[in-house]
């Protein structure tokens, strides 16, 4: 059954510039993804190798980016989703993340088993591909640098909202991509001091750090995208905000103001109306509450709600 709407319940924001960009650092990500397991298989670099497996777990995060963001332009439209697609970016965002944990998980299990179990590493050729690596990272991260802080996307409601516009999605193929560097560098560190130094266990050990640091990005992304798929809500201090202007004409019954894409909220209120105002002049009232991008409002007369 079709239902004709005042307005269109679609708050996506899709970054066309930022797919874009992440499609080439896919293919900058997988061609040294290669090179790094080949070369540290061969040359005995756990550090490398480590490396190598990472930037391919950080292929199948990008891989789920562009899905996300595809995904969500192709159903854009589609009234089977209530408000549109804008979960879809935070959802990607929050399975990439996933993979970011089980890749620290990894690598830290490994380092430590090489750690006590070492092995002989040719540290020239390690170095030298190390190097190539920290370089593909570098350019992939100013390829998404501009679009991780750019928040001027499309949007098919015109808003002012009193927040950034988070792409989660972007965000974390963003963070894999800065995962990849911290370990790349860690790697010819580690390679570097054991060349000269003889210190071996530092390869291990930058290997354990690294994952250590990339297990407290992904709680991180992880915090900021789970509140979103869970509908959580928005913070007290708005909420009694919202109460407050009301208090004059209406008392609140029900409220809930929660996410329905990475910056637009939606609301729903039940008030029990104790003055003449008519609906459209409780909505203007809430107007100025501007992050709030889709309102439900329900008044009940006070004798009403008595009965």
């Amino acid at each position: 059954m079709q239902f004709s709407a005042a307005h269109k319940h679609e708050f996506t924001a899709h970054n066309h510039r930022g797919e874009k960009r992440t499609f080439y650092v896919l293919l900058l990500t997988l061609v040294t993804m290669v090179v790094e397991i080949v070369a540290g298989t061969v040359y005995g670099s756990m550090a490398l190798l480590a490396d190598g497996w990472h930037m391919g777990t950080h292929a199948a995060a990008f891989c789920i980016t562009l899905f996300a963001y595809r995904y969500a332009k192709k159903n854009a439209d589609n009234d089977r989703f209530s408000f549109g697609t804008g979960k879809v970016s935070v959802l990607g965002g929050y399975t990439s993340a996933i993979a970011l944990g089980i890749v620290a998980l990894v690598m830290f299990g490994e380092s430590i088993h090489r750690l006590f179990n070492p092995q002989a590493i040719q540290f020239n050729e390690a170095i030298f591909v190390a190097i190539i690596g920290l370089t593909v990272n570098v350019a992939s991260m100013f390829l998404l640098q501009d679009h991780h802080h750019d928040h001027s996307h499309d949007h098919s409601h015109s808003h002012s909202h009193g927040e950034h516009h988070h792409d989660h999605n972007l965000r974390a193929a963003y963070l894999h991509v800065l995962a990849d560097t911290l370990t790349s560098l860690l790697a010819i560190v580690a390679l570097l001091f054991g060349k000269f130094y003889g210190w071996h266990w530092l390869d291990a050990l930058m290997g354990m750090v690294g994952a250590l640091v990339i297990g407290k990005w992904t709680l991180s992304l992880m915090k900021q995208t789970s509140p979103v798929l869970l509908d959580e809500n928005i913070d007290q201090q708005y909420r009694q905000q919202v109460v407050e202007a009301l208090a004059p004409f209406a008392t609140v019954k029900d409220l809930h103001i929660w996410k329905i894409s990475g910056h637009h909220y939606s609301a729903a209120i039940t008030i029990e109306s104790h003055s003449d105002k008519s609906l459209a002049e409780y909505k203007q009232l809430l107007a100025k509450f501007d992050k709030i991008c889709h309102l439900t409002l329900e008044v009940h007369p006070t004798a009403l709600c008595k009965t």
